[in-house]
């Protein structure tokens, strides 16, 4: 049995102690919420904090509900109500169908949505206990100097994992951010990289508050797909979210396509926007933009199943979801 090992357990009362605590421990400190994460990772040698600083129970973190600049979600609210929200059902089904598809129902329960957003990045060389780490000579993300997957690359390449940050991205959210310095937002978009040890670009010292779905995602139509070898449990290996805005005579306003699991960070694909938007949107048009899709998708040997079925997936999916939301019949 793997046990945690020794740290100090912080409970800050409000957020403004927890950005303190955060600010004055430093690189010995991580944030916990749910746990559902960080807590196994502990366990196998991945995180090796001395102090964790709870979320839990602060209020600030909490909260669903419409607003003048579009739905607030806390980041403190678990992925089960985030999914079971009547409003993000109702607006936002693929958002509340990304939160469902997490893990297992004791684990949504825990999980929490902030959580989930900067979730860290997976990799079958680093998701594995120390001592079988420790066999093969770890790998540059922990403990170790060259990446297992592909020993050339100079950076991480370990991968997205996080289901409702694609979903996130494409309805365009801005994500409110707070530290001792005060409280900022910015679009979720632009707090990611593509490195899979530095993959968020949020200051170590800044405590993600909520989240702000616009007031125009409103009224737009929004899809996510998942590929996994399970139904349940298993982490995405592919996931697609889609938005469209198509008017009455079938043109589209506004498209958005965002992939998950394919790189190091959400992966947009900027064909979705510029060859659809002013357009009406046909079966020719939906498949350039799978192509794209395809196109910049670069799975490696880092996860379950095949690479290069993962990559034609990336097709396959972004077809799909496209075809869905323009009610066109899909024949894949």
């Amino acid at each position: 049995m793997l046990r945690l090992p020794e740290f100090n357990y912080i409970q800050p009362r409000s957020l403004k102690q927890a950005t303190k605590a955060l600010a004055d421990l430093g690189a010995d400190a991580m944030l916990v919420a749910g746990g559902t994460d960080v807590y196994p990772k502990m366990k196998r040698g991945q995180f090796t904090p001395r102090h964790l600083i709870s979320l839990r129970g602060l209020r600030e973190l909490k909260g669903i509900r419409d607003s003048k600049e579009g739905l607030w979600i806390g980041a403190g609210e678990s992925l089960t109500t985030v999914s079971n929200h009547r409003l993000i059902a109702k607006h936002f089904p693929a958002l509340a169908h990304a939160a469902e598809s997490v893990s297992t129902p004791q684990l949504r329960n825990m999980g929490t949505i902030g959580g989930n957003v900067f979730v860290d990045t997976r990799c079958n060389y680093y998701d594995q206990t120390f001592f079988w780490r420790q066999a093969v000579g770890f790998c540059m993300k922990k403990d170790g100097q060259i990446c297992l997957v592909a020993p050339g690359s100079s950076k991480c390449l370990a991968i997205a994992s996080s289901d409702t940050s694609p979903v996130l991205v494409s309805l365009g959210a801005e994500a409110v951010l707070v530290s001792r310095q005060g409280e900022r937002r910015v679009k979720l978009g632009e707090l990611y990289r593509d490195d899979g040890i530095d993959y968020s670009t949020k200051a170590k010292d800044e405590v993600l508050k909520g989240l702000l779905i616009p007031k125009e995602a409103l009224g737009r139509r929004n899809v996510y797909l998942k590929l996994r070898r399970r139904g349940s449990f298993d982490f995405p290996i592919l996931g697609v979210a889609a938005t469209m805005d198509i008017d009455e005579r079938g043109e589209c306003r506004y498209a958005s396509v965002v992939l998950t699991a394919v790189a190091s960070a959400p992966k947009i694909v900027p064909e979705a926007s510029t060859l659809l938007q002013g357009k009406k949107v046909t079966k020719e048009l939906i498949d350039t933009v799978a192509d794209a899709a395809a196109k910049i998708s670069h799975p490696l040997d880092n996860a379950d199943m095949d690479y290069w079925y993962r990559k034609r997936m990336a097709k396959v999916y972004t077809r799909r979801a496209l075809e869905s939301l323009a009610g066109l019949d899909s024949s894949a």
